[in-house]
Formats: structure tokens, C-alpha cells, sequence
């Protein structure tokens, strides 16, 4: 399991890089075009929408992932999916941000919990992945879907945080905290969380 973990958070890196970088470039534009106060009013907003969708592949490819590789029963194929979703996607999108957006002592850092403060859209968006990844088990294209979306969830509640005003040396550090907010939790939540509980899906993926 962890020459498995290690594999793919390696194979991960570039991909991951992309999603971080197109997230500052996006940071780099509005800085320059002055349009940080409106992009940062309608953050939450878009916020809401990212997050519950991240939610709904994050479900998909966890359940495709867990029932590929086990013996595909129905209840803790929902509660791997569910729980593999629910926390990574919070890890991800709300409390890897919010970690730098404390340390970089951005002037509304806030933890923004999704399954709490959003609970009847984002919790029936895991059930909805689920569902789908019940339904249509296919998971190349909604990793790569997750990764973008995690990548601009967390961007958005990075940005939530800011204000009104893009500070240049901070640049930096928050694609280190994109990228790290991606990288790990999309890797565990898609790959080794339901692999973890699944003795038959760690023996196909080392072979």
C-alpha cells in the first residue's frame, strides 16, 4: 500500500503542478485588472458551487475505486464513498486553505466547512457521486475532473479570504497551498482510501 501511495502521489505531481499553476495564473490576472473586490464578492458563491461538485466526483471515484477491487457490497461501498468524499473534499477544499490562509495571515481567513454550513447541498452530492459511480463505474476522466476542481474550490476559499487587495509576495506561498490541497488528499480520497479497505484491490494495483 505505501509503494502504492508513493506511486501515485509521483505519477500525480505534473498534473497536479497544471491545476495549481492555471489557479495563480487566474490570481494574476484579476490583480492586474483590479477586479480582486468583485471576483472576491461572488467567491463564496462560486465556492458553493465548486465545492459540492468536487463533492459528487470525489464520491464517484472513491465508489468506482472501492467496488472495481472488492466484493462490491452495496452498504460499505456507500459508506466509503461517502465518508472518503465527505473528508477529503473538506481537507482539501476548506482546511488545507484555511491552514494558509491563517498563516499567511489573509484578513478573512475562515474555515468554511461544507458538509455543516452547506449540509443540504453537499451531502446529497456525495450520495449523488455514489450513485453515479454505481451506475457508470469510469474513473480516468473524473480524477482529472476532481483535480481541477479541487484545485479552484480551494482557490475560491483562498480568495474568499483575501479582501480587496492581491499581495505579490504571497503568490507564492498560496500555490505551495493549492498545490498541496490538491495533491495529497485528491490522491488519498481517489486512490489509497478505498484501496485501504479493499485487501483484493492492493494486490490488483501492485501487479
Amino acid at each position: 500500500m505505501f509503494h502504492l501511495i508513493v506511486t501515485e502521489l509521483r505519477h500525480h505531481v505534473p498534473f497536479t503542478v497544471l491545476g495549481a499553476a492555471s489557479g495563480i495564473v487566474f490570481v494574476i490576472i484579476i490583480a492586474l485588472t483590479d477586479t480582486l473586490p468583485v471576483v472576491s464578492g461572488a467567491s463564496e458563491t462560486v465556492f458553493g458551487i465548486l465545492h459540492p461538485l468536487h463533492v459528487v466526483l470525489s464520491a464517484g471515484v472513491t465508489t468506482v475505486m472501492y467496488r472495481s477491487h472488492s466484493r462490491g457490497r452495496i452498504l460499505p461501498t456507500i459508506l466509503i464513498g461517502y465518508f472518503g468524499s465527505i473528508g477529503i473534499a473538506t481537507i482539501s477544499d476548506s482546511l488545507v486553505p484555511f491552514l494558509g490562509e491563517s498563516l499567511l495571515h489573509l484578513p478573512h481567513a475562515e474555515a468554511h466547512i461544507g458538509f455543516i454550513e452547506m449540509w443540504w447541498v453537499v451531502n446529497p452530492a456525495a450520495l449523488l457521486g455514489i450513485a453515479l459511480g454505481l451506475w457508470k463505474p469510469v474513473t480516468r476522466f473524473p480524477h482529472a475532473g476532481h483535480v481541477f476542481l479541487s484545485t479552484w474550490a480551494s482557490l475560491f476559499h483562498i480568495i474568499m479570504a483575501m479582501g480587496t487587495t492581491v499581495e505579490w509576495l504571497l503568490v507564492l506561498p498560496i500555490f505551495a497551498f493549492l498545490f498541496l490541497a490538491v495533491w495529497l488528499p485528491c490522491c488519498l480520497s481517489d486512490i489509497a482510501f478505498p484501496l485501504l479497505f479493499s485487501r483484493e484491490g492492493v494486490h490488483s494495483e501492485e501487479h
